[in-house]
């Protein structure tokens, strides 16, 4: 995948194999990269 794409939440959870709750702690860690705002009811 290109540096920099914009991915689902669905799709990072199926390609790192983490659950939603330790995806979510590690960005409040910052080790995890932030979800974007795409769009008025979209993140990625």
């Amino acid at each position: 995948m290109p540096p920099g794409r914009i991915i689902r939440l669905k799709t990072v959870l199926a390609r790192t194999g983490l659950s939603r709750s330790t995806l979510y702690r590690k960005i409040a860690e910052g080790t995890f990269p932030a979800q974007l705002k795409i769009s008025i009811h979209g993140t990625g």
